[in-house]
């Protein structure tokens, strides 16, 4: 009761006090007012009967309706008010009432006010929390239009470039058609490069194809029963001319799985091999060394590329899976598909990540970083189902009689049954 009485003793200069030092302008001054002479009724209450609860009507009205500006700019304008109008209230027991009065009140008191800060100031988070999941799924919702949109203009832009290249291509076909044997052979050689950069766009557009296809879902696997082994070989055999040519060592190890008959889109897979290993050519110095190796996990095999490039930075190690997720600055790299450093459009890693990642597997790259003068080299890992039997019924009638067999080692398989040969 003693608190109270000295509550009453301090209510006009208290309501005076706050009302000057923190209100502006005479009608928000009257306004607030009000404001206070609630929330000092209030916490009358709350000394009365111990319970500081009676503060939360005061405190969810004022915490309800912070400004746009106030949570862009992080202000806690509640907690600041209430840590003025204890420093408030302090001074004016000291200044109305007796030395001991005044410490019993503030005793009193201050706890009431602990708990008042405390609540607003989880509720002010509260509020800030919410404003900032939201900001953060409309950009969300923003990134996933605009990846959307690249999408569809990829798709379009795509399949509208295939007409036109065909129109070139097949006229370039007629010119040389018309050309005769016995004429110059500059015509042959402009005919040639215009060849060249006709293959080279339709890749590009085939990738553009393939990337809106894998960004759409749509991407559909011929699964069928191979060996990596014959793919490496076959790999092996489509870069030897680039190898050779950039004084590159190519090893492809023999390891456990590689003769592994397995289930899978050999296409595809062969596709998603050849982008790692481009990938390698490009950013490892001439005289370098790719190789590839792996091991069987239980129900997966990996599959390893390390080579002796120049590294990616562990910031950009997910970048370069991503659609036209390129390094450095575009007008520093070379023009050429293999050469060292050479450009493209960022789509063969993104795209094999949607292969590897369509027979269930997934993709990765560890290096310790970027430097091109001592070459730490990058690692990619890439992980295949090992999937023995296929999940297509028909798949499964059509080779279900073949006799699984490792290849030989001249690379001659075992024939099969005589009811599989049937």
């Amino acid at each position: 009761m003693k608190a109270n009485e000295l509550l009453n003793q301090i209510r006009a200069p208290w309501l005076q006090r706050v009302s000057v030092s923190i209100a502006r302008g005479a009608g928000s001054r009257e306004g607030f007012s009000q404001q206070l002479d609630r929330l000092f009724s209030c916490l009358q209450q709350a000394v009365t009967s111990g319970n500081p609860a009676w503060l939360d009507s005061v405190i969810h009205e004022w915490t309800g309706s912070p400004t746009l500006t106030d949570l862009q700019q992080r202000h806690n304008n509640v907690s600041d008010l209430l840590n003025k109008i204890i420093s408030i209230t302090n001074d004016v027991a000291i200044e109305n009432l007796p030395e001991q009065d005044a410490l019993d009140l503030l005793t009193t008191v201050m706890p009431i006010y602990t708990y008042a800060l405390e609540k607003t100031a989880r509720l002010e988070m509260e509020a800030r929390v919410t404003y900032i999941s939201n900001e953060l799924a409309e950009m969300q919702q923003k990134l996933e239009r605009l990846d959307r949109s690249k999408s569809s203009f990829i798709s379009v832009a795509a399949h509208e470039l295939k007409t036109p290249l065909t129109l070139i291509e097949g006229y370039t076909a007629m010119m040389r058609d018309l050309v005769s044997p016995n004429s110059n052979g500059q015509i042959d050689t402009l005919l040639n490069g215009v060849n060249i950069g006709i293959q080279r766009l339709r890749q590009i557009i085939d990738d553009m194809i393939d990337v809106s296809v894998i960004d759409n879902n749509l991407l559909s696997l011929n699964v069928q029963p191979l060996w990596l082994s014959h793919l490496f070989d076959l790999l092996k055999h489509d870069l030897e001319d680039v190898i050779r040519e950039r004084h590159l060592n190519l090893e492809i190890k023999p390891f456990p799985g590689s003769d592994l008959w397995i289930y899978a889109d050999a296409e595809r897979l062969y596709q998603g091999l050849h982008n790692v290993l481009t990938n390698a050519i490009k950013y490892t110095p001439d005289h370098g060394r790719i190789t590839v190796d792996g091991r069987t996990l239980p129900g997966f095999i990996e599959i390893t590329i390390a080579d002796t490039g120049i590294g990616i930075s562990p910031e950009h190690q997910s970048q370069i899976f991503e659609k036209f997720g390129q390094l450095g600055h575009s007008n520093l790299h070379s023009s050429g598909k293999t050469k060292f450093k050479g450009g493209g459009p960022g789509l063969g890693l993104p795209i094999t990540r949607g292969i590897i990642e369509a027979h269930g597997g997934t993709i990765w790259v560890e290096s310790p970083g970027y430097d091109e003068e001592k070459c730490p080299g990058s690692t990619f890992h890439i992980l295949i189902p090992s999937r023995t039997e296929p999940t297509d019924p028909k798949i499964a009638k059509l080779f279900g009689k073949l006799e699984k067999v490792q290849p030989e080692p001249d690379g001659k398989e075992n024939p099969p049954t005589d009811s599989a040969a049937a």
